[in-house]
């Protein structure tokens, strides 16, 4: 019996945990994300082009993915989908872009990519515009 009130208890309390981490990751990441959008100018000129798209093209694909989809993960609105660009977005910042740095250089890069990983698997939870709507 203690068993099954354990149990219970906990996977409410996870509900709340996923909750906890889904908005405070979707809301700091969006930070990041506002910064690059609220000097976009600046942002443009200088903007790293791994994939040859251009800074622009860059720049606005960084933009959607910590800003945009950011805040649909806060949300919890479409959050798997959501979390794909984040996940791509992190992979090539972590691979790519410090690819050659210390450790210590890339370490936001690789919480940001471990969240966004873990988002996509978890998806939003059951606190979310996503289960309210069915998804």
């Amino acid at each position: 019996m203690l068993k099954k009130i354990n149990q219970t208890e906990q996977t409410a309390l996870a509900q709340y945990g996923y909750l906890i981490i889904r908005v405070c990751f979707g809301l700091m990441l969006a930070t990041h994300g506002w910064s690059k959008v609220s000097h976009f100018n600046e942002y443009a000129a200088q903007f790293a082009n791994p994939f040859g798209l251009g800074e622009r093209t860059s720049l606005i694909l960084t933009i959607f993915a910590e800003f945009v989809c950011a805040i649909l993960i806060a949300l919890g609105f479409f959050t798997r989908l959501a979390s794909i660009p984040v996940v791509i977005n992190f992979l090539t910042i972590f691979f790519i872009i410090h690819g050659s740095d210390p450790f210590g250089d890339k370490e936001l890069a690789a919480a940001y990519l471990a969240l966004s990983i873990g988002t996509l698997l978890i998806g939003s939870g059951k606190i979310s515009i996503d289960r309210k709507l069915g998804y």
